[in-house]
């Protein structure tokens, strides 16, 4: 309740009588519009009126009756509706999107095991909202119904995986890229060279680009966004990407991901490309410094694909505070059978 002085109310009524300042007091308090405040005195005048008075609040309060019994008895049993029984004035705000998720679930004996389709595309089917289910609001309905995004049955979507194939053959490698440039640069180097062509020595069909950390999040979505040879375990599967912290923590993942997830083969690093980089590294007068707040937690998975002084020489890079861009090969770099010679 608002508190309201005398004097105020004297104010609001821009000069009437004493006679006619209280009738209009009395007349409030009558009507339960206003109440006393006891504790503030009177003004000791008749007849006497409290110095302060309440303003109560005679809003009248909506009845959830119909809403409570919806809750209890025309929902799907899915819907868990403890939390709207206690908060029935949300439920009147959230209602629309409730019924809405309730009648998908009531039209499905098992959502669970219905056919899987895109978030946008259940999110549409269930709320007319193509984006409901990633706006905040979808996601607090789903909590405040107490079900779980796994019992709508979807999947999320990716960027699909930008890729350039010289053949279908299996088997096959395929070598993921990091960096654009570089995956320009080796498409072209087979485009110009054939079907035979090989990059430093290995032969390639596939290329893919990998666009730094997002290959982590198309990779999820592996057996859905490449074509049927791409995943034939009889392939070998490559990565090569900047000699950096964040490189080799994708690679890292990467492989991970395709011993938990993908559970197809394994990855690994691409050395010849690696060892050429250190190669041509040692010209350079001065690397670039590593960018800032890159994760330095690594497994080790990576540098247990080299040999000894290879790991040696990559170690003394990142801990100078350098990296090497993959950029530093170029087309001119492909057509050599094997890295120079490492001698530190």
């Amino acid at each position: 309740m608002k508190r309201i002085s005398l004097d105020e109310i004297e104010q609001n009524m821009d000069g009437a009588s004493y006679e006619q300042l209280s009738r209009f007091v009395y007349g409030q308090v009558e009507s339960g519009r206003f109440k006393p405040v006891k504790a503030s005195g009177t003004n000791g005048k008749k007849p006497a009126l409290y110095m302060q008075y309440w303003i109560v609040d005679q809003t009248p309060k909506p009845d959830y009756g119909l809403y409570e019994e919806e809750l209890k008895f025309g929902l799907s049993t899915r819907i868990c509706t403890d939390y709207y029984l206690r908060h029935l004035d949300r439920y009147a705000q959230d209602r629309e999107w409730v019924l809405q998720l309730s009648g998908y679930l009531l039209g499905t004996q098992e959502p669970e095991a219905a056919v899987p389709v895109s978030k946008n595309e259940r999110s549409f089917q269930i709320w007319g909202r193509e984006k409901f289910l990633q706006l905040e609001q979808g996601k607090k309905i789903l909590k405040r119904c107490g079900v779980d995004a796994s019992q709508l049955s979807f999947y999320e979507t990716s960027e699909p995986l930008p890729y350039y194939s010289s053949h279908r053959q299996i088997p096959q490698n395929l070598l993921i890229l990091e960096n654009k440039d570089t995956f320009y640069s080796m498409r072209r180097h087979l485009l110009e060279q054939g079907r035979e062509a090989k990059i430093l020595g290995v032969p390639f069909g596939t290329l893919i680009y990998g666009a730094g950390k997002g290959i982590l999040r198309s990779f999820q979505d592996f057996s859905f966004c490449v074509e049927p040879y791409m995943r034939a375990p009889e392939n070998r599967i490559f990565y090569f990407g900047d000699l950096d912290y964040e490189g080799i923590g994708i690679f890292e993942r990467l492989a991970e991901m395709f011993e938990t997830e993908i559970q197809q083969g394994y990855i690994q690093p691409f050395t010849q490309a690696y060892e050429k980089m250190l190669c041509k590294a040692r010209a350079v007068r001065e690397l670039p410094l590593t960018k800032e707040r890159q994760n330095r937690s690594l497994s080790g998975r990576f540098f247990a694909c080299f040999c000894q002084e290879s790991v040696l020489r990559m170690r003394a890079v990142l801990e100078s505070g350098h990296y090497i861009p993959q950029e530093i090969l170029n087309i001119a770099d492909f057509s050599q059978e094997a890295a120079c010679s490492m001698n530190f």
